[in-house]
C-alpha cells in the first residue's frame, strides 16, 4: 500500500474594499493556496480572474493581518487575511 503524500494548504482570507470590492463583485472570499504561497503569487493568482480586476489590483497596496505589506515575497500561513486596497481620493 502507497503512502497518499499530502501538500500542506493555507486558507487565506482575501477582503476587497472600494473599487476593488467592485471589480472583484464580492466583499471577502476565503482561497485555499498552497502552503508558503506569497503575497505576490497570491495577487496574481487573483489577476487571472477578470480583466476589470486585474487593472484595479495593479494600483493597490496590501494589508496581511492589517500589517502593511512592504515585501510581496512575504510566504502567507493558513488563517490569515489579506485586505486588498486601492487608492483613496481625498486630502
Amino acid at each position: 500500500m502507497r503512502a497518499e503524500t499530502t501538500h500542506p494548504e493555507a486558507r487565506v482570507t482575501v477582503r476587497y474594499f472600494a473599487a476593488a470590492r467592485a471589480a472583484a463583485g464580492v466583499e471577502d472570499e476565503t482561497i485555499t493556496v498552497p502552503a508558503g504561497t506569497t503575497v505576490r503569487e497570491l495577487v496574481e493568482t487573483l489577476h487571472t480572474r477578470s480583466p476589470g480586476l486585474s487593472a484595479v489590483l495593479a494600483r493597490c497596496s496590501y494589508l496581511c493581518d492589517g500589517v502593511a505589506v512592504r515585501d510581496l515575497q512575504t510566504a502567507l500561513g493558513d488563517t490569515q487575511t489579506v485586505d486588498v486596497l486601492p487608492p483613496f481620493a481625498g486630502g
